[in-house]
């Protein structure tokens, strides 16, 4: 498998991403199933479980912020669509190369180098969309879900995953100590200094962008750019939110 590769240099957020994620990519599977304390595989089924029932036929699939290609490789594994998964930082997307090969997906899953702000295919290109945990690491979220919703055919499913932040008064503390001090010591104890730094980043990343954009501005914005018919679904205590929705005019 080739990788394919679309980007330029990029503004600094694109920047600060390819920083921040670029060290991670041999353990970042495992250590993501172990710091979410199992939770991050159960959202990311509940977001394919949205593109899944989706009433078009799916030929087509892009999964952006792929990482090193879990989702895209779940995709595959539910529906017999072609993937696409795109992802700025080339290291996460070299060893996404390597778990495609392992599990037998080459000849459905591609993977492209590339920005999720300036996607590289035409207007309704891909019959449903996913991608995760990319609206924090983006200068303007409205702007690049109007730039995801753009790639997908009228009708087609758009649906996300992100952190959360707990609004109740019992969780709210516990996640805050979790995130500030025992999600960066199990960074480092499990993944070294680079998985410390994206621990120690990680809380305050999330709350300031709630700050920023609480769920009703998210779900304003997913209808501003060209979505209709839009669900949220809070998990794991407040921990996870995952988002769905269709393209008008299907």
């Amino acid at each position: 498998m080739t990788l394919v590769r679309t980007v330029g240099p990029g503004p600094r957020s694109n920047a600060f991403a390819r920083d921040l994620f670029g060290d991670l990519p041999r353990r970042y599977d495992r250590l993501e199933e172990l710091l979410s304390f199992g939770q991050n595989r159960r959202w990311r089924t509940a977001m394919v479980d949205a593109v899944t029932a989706s009433s078009l036929p799916l030929r087509d699939v892009l999964d952006v912020a792929t990482g090193t290609a879990g989702v895209a490789m779940d995709l595959a594994a539910r529906t017999s669509a072609r993937v696409t998964g795109l992802d700025l930082t080339e290291p996460m997307l070299r060893v996404g190369q390597e778990r495609v090969a392992a599990r037998g997906y080459e000849g459905r899953v591609r993977l492209v180098c590339g920005r999720a702000e300036q996607l590289p295919f035409p207007d309704s290109t891909f019959d449903a969309l996913t991608f995760t945990y990319l609206l924090r690491y983006v200068a303007d979220p409205a702007a690049t879900l109007r730039e995801l919703a753009r790639v997908v055919r009228p009708g087609g499913v758009v649906a996300s995953l992100e952190f959360h932040v707990p609004s109740a008064p019992l969780w709210l503390p516990l996640w805050r100590l979790y995130t500030r001090a025992l999600l960066p010591l199990g960074g480092l104890v499990g993944g070294g200094r680079a998985w410390a730094d994206v621990g120690r980043f990680l809380g305050p990343s999330i709350e300031e962008h709630y700050r920023q954009l609480r769920l009703e501005a998210h779900v304003r914005a997913w209808q501003g750019a060209g979505l209709v018919d839009v669900h949220t679904r809070v998990m794991s205590l407040g921990g996870g939110l995952v988002m769905w929705g269709r393209v008008a005019g299907g």
